[in-house]
């Protein structure tokens, strides 16, 4: 398969995007499945499926290709659609439209934040602190924006700290620890965990207030 495809490269070029190149693996396709890939997307948006082509220029079992076709299907990484052809059959197309949404999806999670929000942030913590925050406090912060954890659940956590009285990275940096254990992600999953808690003091409440000797 090795020889087929460094045949194919001499023969003529093939285009393989950057994006796909650095992230493939990111997006759990192997070798094999990425070399299928890029034969398909050489081959336009949308390709008919015809594991004979594969054959043909890649010099690959056929009984192989149907089966990296089908973990690509199941990785959603293609799809397939059945289509009128020109001459009016019904025929089954390879679509690549999933692998650039996924491709999407990595560059907006891998983008940074702009310098303003970060600004931002750091400024809503030296206005909580009453004071400017020290070169650990800012690493500590970027520490937490690099990890993915939402700037806004960031601020809660801040907020979070100042209500309790409380000017101490250590403890939020526990609040959002507890919290990513929750599974809290953002402003309204935090209001609504406070909204169970306090409906389960009240529960308990009610219970320890109950008149047991007059039930009877």
């Amino acid at each position: 398969m090795t020889d087929n495809i460094v045949n194919i490269l001499k023969e003529k070029p093939i285009i393989i995007p950057k994006l796909l190149l650095k992230n493939y693996k990111k997006l759990n396709i192997t070798e094999e499945e990425f070399i299928i890939l890029i034969y398909i997307i050489n081959l336009g948006d949308k390709m008919p499926y015809n594991p004979e082509l594969f054959v043909q220029d890649l010099n690959i079992d056929k009984f192989k290709v149907m089966e990296i076709i089908n973990n690509l299907l199941e990785k959603n990484i293609i799809s397939l659609k059945i289509e009128k052809n020109k001459t009016n059959k019904s025929e089954e197309y390879i679509y690549t439209d999933l692998l650039y949404s996924k491709l999407t999806k990595l560059v907006i999670e891998d983008t940074p934040e702009p310098q303003d929000n970060l600004e931002e942030i750091f400024n809503s913590f030296e206005k909580e602190f009453g004071r400017t925050i020290s070169p650990m406090e800012y690493e500590l912060i970027k520490s937490w924006i690099n990890d993915k954890i939402p700037q806004e659940l960031i601020l809660e956590a801040l907020k979070e700290a100042t209500y309790n009285g409380v000017s101490n990275m250590r403890y939020i940096e526990k609040i959002l620890t507890e919290w990513q254990r929750k599974g809290i992600k953002n402003k309204e999953d935090v209001l609504k965990d406070k909204n169970n808690f306090k409906n389960a003091k009240k529960k308990e409440i009610e219970v320890y207030d109950y008149n047991w000797l007059e039930d009877e």
